[in-house]
């Protein structure tokens, strides 16, 4: 997982466009974008720009956690819908980590290259344990899996 209190310098969100990124900036906020991908820089009081939400998957302009369901991994989005992830949209998530990782010179360790980081785990099915119904335990509204 990425190491949220890091701060960056905004020289160094400035040289993304140039490493293929799409960068937009809305009052002390920047937004990157690659692969159907995004994640999201918040100005800080020293001047310099602190990751407020971790790179993820977009559906329909927002951002997304992706949760282990324990039989499938989903994307829910803030709206508490669920959207069942697929491969290439994790491979693209994963690229899009690696390059913006790279881009920012934040060192990648290899448990976290073997594969997709959930944000979200909660798949217990023992009646009465929390997570015995996982919807409700992510947030997913009843009817929330797209048509």
């Amino acid at each position: 997982m990425w190491n949220v209190e890091e701060r960056f310098a905004a020289a160094t969100l400035e040289t993304l466009p140039s490493k293929g990124f799409q960068v937009s900036r809305t009052r002390g906020v920047v937004r990157v974008e690659k692969y159907g991908c995004g994640a999201e820089f918040r100005h800080v009081a020293d001047g310099h720009f602190q990751m407020t939400i971790l790179p993820t998957l977009l559906i329909e302009g927002q951002f997304t956690r992706l949760w282990d369901a324990g039989y499938q991994k989903f994307f829910v989005t803030d709206d508490g819908r669920k959207v069942p992830a697929l491969a290439e949209q994790l491979e693209h998530m994963r690229k899009f980590n690696e390059e913006l990782r790279a881009a920012l010179g934040v060192p990648a360790y290899y448990n976290e290259a073997l594969g997709s980081t959930c944000q979200v785990t909660e798949y217990d099915r023992v009646k009465g344990r929390p997570g015995d119904v996982p919807d409700s335990g992510v947030g997913v509204k009843p009817g929330g899996e797209p048509s």
